[in-house]
């Protein structure tokens, strides 16, 4: 059974894989990385292929599916499969990276949770009666996280290369995934992404957000298992 590799978004940790680790564990060895030392997306990926088994199925989400992109692009031919969730194959636009200046600046005056509500939006979620329990929960992984790993992964955020490329030439089975109302990583970005793949299938998770395995857990476990079984 092909071991699956689980990479959360900015400030989270496999608390973001909460319902789908409980429906996988039973069925295939399972691993998460929480993308907190490195500076960059390259050095983030060289950790992880440094840790991964030999060959493994790669799921990321947002800021993950960023680094996920990365894995391939160093090292396609361990990655069996692939799924990208509500994330970006471009590099970060000037507007966008000039946003991150103030931020960090914030943080690093010691408002991280101020930053942090700001950011989560409840916009970058669907209505739903969840959703004060989910913005909770992504507050509770921010602050474990600190402030330290927020300028890290800002910083490699702002300097991460475009992938469309990548995705052109990866070859395996891929699922490319999002929330029907994520306002942060739109469906045209992945409609994009499934236009690059050559061997991908298109899910968009109805009354969701950016985060659809939060969101919605059983829609997107069950196409997380169908990628997964897909020959």
């Amino acid at each position: 059974m092909t071991p699956l590799v689980l990479l959360p978004g900015m400030m989270c940790d496999a608390r973001l894989f909460q319902p789908q680790i409980a429906a996988l564990s039973g069925s295939r060895p399972l691993m998460t990385f929480p993308l907190v030392t490195q500076g960059s997306v390259q050095e983030m990926a060289a950790e992880i292929l440094s840790n991964a088994p030999s060959v493994f199925a790669l799921a990321g989400l947002s800021m993950g599916g960023i680094v996920a992109m990365e894995v391939v692009r160093e090292a396609p031919d361990r990655v069996e499969r692939l799924a990208l969730m509500d994330t970006n194959p471009l590099a970060e636009k000037p507007e966008v990276k000039a946003r991150r200046g103030p931020q960090m600046k914030a943080v690093q005056a010691g408002q991280l949770r101020q930053v942090m509500r700001d950011e989560m939006k409840p916009n970058y979620l669907a209505d739903g009666p969840h959703q004060g329990a989910i913005l909770d929960l992504c507050m509770a992984m921010a602050v474990d996280l600190g402030p330290d790993v927020f300028l890290r992964q800002s910083r490699a955020l702002m300097d991460r290369p475009d992938q469309t490329e990548t995705l052109a030439v990866y070859m395996g089975p891929s699922l490319v995934m999002c929330g029907r109302e994520d306002g942060l990583c739109p469906v045209e970005r992945h409609q994009l992404m499934h236009d690059l793949l050559p061997n991908s299938t298109l899910q968009i998770i109805e009354e969701a957000g950016h985060l659809p395995t939060l969101e919605q857990p059983n829609d997107t476990t069950a196409a997380l298992i169908r990628w997964l079984e897909a020959p």
